[in-house]
């Protein structure tokens, strides 16, 4: 991430602070139970079911690990309040005040772009088996501690073979033709990974590095030969150039048999298999040269707080095998943490999918151009 930080006026930031305090049920507005000294603050901006991993299972582990430290969840559904908590964050630190927040997880990729983390790397041991280069596109102050990644599924009653490259890939879509679907990148992520997977096909190494960790407009020229590479894949995919709305769009169309093959994000697969939503004769797997992107869920300490070495710890707790585990069992979520320090279920589980091998995405500004690029310069319409 860039250096780049959030500029925000005194008044600006007093009203902000003020609609966090009368936020009701949002962040800021729960209050500690316990010893202050030994309560750790964490701010979850994020879905039901990741607070339901957090309550259920994280915070009580912790707890009963660590005898008389408690936990303060603050939920924000979808991270709502998401820009009054940065502005709290922000204004607790030229204040030099209790920011009320210890550690933060779903706006952690805001708090780094704000310098509202501070860099606690050299003291979560843990992190030194996550990819370097997640590690890097995390930004600085952020710790991944979860992960996904985009697959590329497959129905092996009618792809008993399938491709192992993009090359492949690319080649089975023209002999296929309407035998294989992806959603346009603006309704989700599997369809983002295609493109930019395509994309990457024709961008140097040292460039792509440039673009996963900064902005630079000027790199993307290097798309050009990747948009018509897919501009000319219109008459091979999906009824001559239709792209169903979203990452459920594509799946209903694999699911229903209409199509053979889709990328499908690693979590929705596996959760899909164990519903039933995907049939059992549906199969997935990670591509290579270069393989589907990915992306990494981080936590961070907030640099103002007075709690850090508690905020410190829970990273650290986290990143242990065995809530590691917890996080793949309940959430289908990638380990950060090398596969061969957890059970050979857990490796046998993700082993296809190679998540030591998480190719992060492209840095947020680039995304956005690679959508309304895609919406011009691609669909057959």
């Amino acid at each position: 991430m860039t250096g780049r930080r959030i500029a925000v006026a005194a008044g600006a930031l007093a009203l902000l602070v003020g609609l966090t305090a009368c936020a009701g049920n949002g962040p800021g507005a729960a209050s500690s139970s316990g010893n202050p000294a030994q309560t750790v603050r964490v701010y979850l901006g994020d879905d039901t079911n990741i607070q339901e991993l957090w309550q259920s299972t994280l915070i009580p582990g912790f707890e009963k690990a660590n005898p008389g430290v408690t936990v303060d969840l603050q939920f924000d559904l979808h991270a709502t309040n998401k820009t009054q908590t940065i502005a709290k964050l922000a204004a607790a630190a030229q204040q030099q005040k209790d920011p009320g927040i210890d550690l933060v997880e779903g706006i952690t990729d805001d708090a780094v772009k704000a310098g509202l983390l501070a860099d606690v790397g050299a003291s979560v041991p843990a992190a030194a088996g996550i990819d370097p280069k997640v590690l890097a596109a995390a930004g600085l102050g952020a710790i991944p501690y979860r992960a996904s990644s985009v697959l590329l599924a497959y129905d092996t009653a009618t792809v008993p073979t399938p491709p192992k490259t993009l090359d492949e890939l690319l080649q089975w879509i023209k002999d296929h033709p309407g035998r294989f679907a992806y959603n346009p990148p603006k309704s989700g992520g599997s369809g983002t990974a295609f493109v930019a997977t395509v994309l990457d096909k024709f961008v140097p190494a040292d460039v792509r590095a440039q673009m996963t960790t900064g902005y630079h407009k000027e790199l993307e020229s290097n798309w050009a030969q990747g948009w018509a590479t897919l501009a000319g894949l219109n008459p091979y995919v999906f009824q001559k150039g239709v792209y169903p709305n979203g990452n459920n769009g594509t799946i209903d169309l694999l699911a229903s048999g209409q199509v053979s093959m889709i990328p499908v994000w690693s979590d929705q697969f596996v959760s899909g298999q164990e519903k039933g939503t995907i049939p059992k004769t549906v199969a997935a797997a990670q591509i290579e040269n270069p393989s589907f992107t990915g992306g990494a869920t981080s936590v961070g300490v907030v640099k103002s707080s007075d709690r850090q070495q508690l905020a410190i710890k829970l990273v650290n707790f986290v990143l242990e095998p065995a809530q590691q585990q917890a996080i793949a069992a309940k959430i289908a979520g990638y380990p950060v943490i090398p596969l061969d320090k957890l059970p050979a279920d857990i490796q046998a589980k993700f082993g296809a999918a190679r998540p030591g091998e998480l190719r992060p995405t492209y840095f947020t500004d680039h995304g956005k151009d690679l959508n309304n690029l895609w919406d011009q310069l691609v669909p057959g319409h």
